[in-house]
């Protein structure tokens, strides 16, 4: 009786083992790298004044397992040569990560605005409905900033809203830009940021673990986006899905570690 009881007892603790080996790797599985760490298979990029595809000076490039953004083969001007890196598949409602980091100097000519300055667009248009002279995409943007040594709060995880609009507060917000409560991050350093995407429901920004800014109902409206297809910018609409983007806009940054969770396959 006593070995029976032991036997059932392990096979209890076996089966209880393996059922939270198996939970934890569902878990593991819901998680889809967007990124391989080899190529830019099923990114496209559209670089403003370029045909959505052309990666004008491999602006966007993979070294070392990172995607990188560079501009070592521009010469010249900047010329305004603002660009994004989009990936193929539209999403509504997800969870997504990754790691960046500034690295290098602003690209002369660059807009100073645009020092230590990149950022993710979500619920982007289509980029292949973008003219070739459409500057940025109608979307909401995760902005990144980098601190500038000197001492100055300069948060990173803002939210800026090129030819949209978002509720703030349960109130409509129409200023272009919105700071979070994130500290600052100097230098090189690689920072996790994290993006929770509820349709056109709640949105959560996310830095180093912590919850910095949080947004709601955002759909097309205002300004900031220039030489749009008429078509598309349809005021007042509602974001509810869209492409993915890294930005392009004179400074050399660099990002990794890039997944997405799927939220609406969630029951």
């Amino acid at each position: 009786m006593k070995i029976t009881s032991k036997i059932t007892a392990l096979t209890l603790l076996t089966l209880i083992a393996l059922g939270c080996s198996t939970k934890r790797n569902n878990l593991n599985d819901e998680w889809k790298p967007l990124f391989n760490g080899k190529n830019l298979q099923n990114w496209t990029p559209k670089i403003y004044s370029y045909e959505t595809g052309d990666n004008f000076g491999e602006t966007f490039r993979v070294s070392d397992g990172v995607i990188q953004v560079n501009y070592d083969q521009y010469g010249g001007d900047f010329k305004n040569r603002f660009g994004h890196l989009y990936y193929d598949t539209p999403y509504s409602n997800y969870h997504l990560k990754l790691e960046y980091r500034f690295i290098g100097d602003l690209y002369p000519g660059a807009p100073s605005y645009t020092l230590r300055n990149s950022g993710i667009m979500f619920h982007s248009q289509d980029p292949k409905t973008m003219p070739v002279n459409q500057d940025w995409p109608i979307s909401v943007e995760m902005q990144f900033l980098g601190g500038l040594s000197d001492g100055k709060p300069r948060p990173t995880g803002n939210m800026c809203s090129p030819g949209t609009h978002i509720f703030l507060n349960d109130s409509l917000f129409t200023t272009h830009c919105v700071n979070s409560t994130s500290k600052t991050y100097d230098g090189d350093q690689w920072v996790k940021a994290e993006l929770i995407v509820m349709g056109d429901s709640i949105i959560k920004h996310i830095i180093e673990g912590d919850t910095v800014l949080t947004y709601s109902k955002p759909h097309i409206g205002g300004d900031v986006v220039n030489n749009y297809d008429p078509r598309v910018k349809i005021d007042g609409k509602a974001l509810k899905q869209g492409f993915i983007g890294l930005q392009s806009e004179g400074q050399p940054v660099e990002f990794k570690n890039i997944y997405i969770k799927d939220l609406s396959k969630r029951k």
